[in-house]
């Protein structure tokens, strides 16, 4: 079951929840719906990895707990945020932006998918709880136009 609650009139966030699924395609189209071509299958990569990672491992795919992402444009930034009623994840963190610091051992079956996230978006932060993870990837500025002759 998928639940949507499109941007009404006056506010800025839309809302999708949905029971824990690795069915992921009709979520991520209407994600990605108002998304510029050139960015929809790198966006569509890491909201994948990151959907995939509420369902399975923080909901543990039990079909009675739900998936919620809240999403939104604010200026020049979408903006998504992911909650999943698991008990919660506190990554492992540096000091340096690297998105390879997040990478696991080598003989780790786990975790790659997290250097994917800090490569792909431009923020990447989880909650105290570890139960939500906000994404933020910011638009290019439109070029402005030149004053010059």
């Amino acid at each position: 079951m998928i639940t949507i609650s499109l941007r009404p009139v006056g506010r800025n966030w839309g809302t999708i929840s949905f029971a824990s699924t690795l069915y992921l395609c009709p979520i991520l189209d209407l994600l990605l719906a108002e998304i510029p071509a050139k960015l929809q299958a790198e966006l569509r990569l890491g909201l994948q990895e990151a959907l995939v990672n509420a369902a399975k491992h923080g909901n543990n795919l039990d079909p009675s707990k739900t998936v919620v992402v809240r999403f939104s444009l604010i200026d020049n930034q979408y903006w998504w945020v992911i909650s999943d009623q698991g008990q919660g994840f506190i990554p492992a963190s540096t000091n340096d932006d690297e998105p390879t610091d997040y990478l696991p051992p080598d003989e780790s079956e786990n975790g790659r998918g997290l250097c994917l996230l800090h490569q792909i978006f431009d923020q990447v932060e989880w909650n105290r709880k570890g139960t939500e993870l906000r994404l933020c990837k910011e638009m290019e500025n439109r070029p402005r136009l030149s004053l010059r002759r």
